[in-house]
């Protein structure tokens, strides 16, 4: 008997740690970064934005992690990430090696990670209606994502 209670002992403390990994990880079917395989995302916006906090919102909701970074102006942070001024939103990210410029779909950030194309990142120019973030009701503007490198040059990388 006291042989049985020593192994059962002994598995019940083995199991801790898968138990303890297994609970922190979430439902099972729900997406998480750790799940992903998807890195941190640091988004420098102004404090007082509510469109790019809505853009938040739609990233975390599709798994990523993100840490929003106010800021007084995001231009020096983008000039610093490659974002042509053309090119510009009213916030700037980080993630993976890439920036990433104003109101960008995760499928698409998702897509630039798992391609890992060789630029400096993906844009939306501006602020479409429709655009994560910038939702009103079913108004929606068509718009591109568009692929950019250091040097300026761009491709579309997605129609939406």
């Amino acid at each position: 008997m006291m042989t049985e209670t020593i192994l059962s002992r002994r598995t019940f403390l083995a199991a801790i740690p898968a138990t303890l990994v297994a609970c922190s990880a979430g439902p099972a079917g729900s997406q998480t970064s750790a799940s992903a395989g998807l890195p941190p995302m640091r988004v420098h916006k102004t404090p007082t934005c509510g469109c790019c906090n809505a853009w938040i919102d739609h990233l975390r909701a599709d798994g990523f992690t993100v840490e929003g970074i106010d800021v007084a102006d995001t231009t020096p942070i983008a000039r610093r990430l490659g974002v042509p001024d053309r090119l510009r939103s009213c916030h700037t990210a980080e993630i993976g090696g890439y920036a990433v410029e104003g109101h960008v779909p995760a499928a698409d950030i998702r897509r630039l990670l798992d391609e890992r194309p060789d630029a400096a990142g993906i844009a939306v120019p501006g602020m479409p209606i429709g655009s994560p973030g910038m939702e009103m009701g079913n108004r929606r503007e068509p718009y591109q994502v568009l692929l950019f490198r250091r040097d300026g040059a761009t491709r579309v990388f997605a129609n939406r």
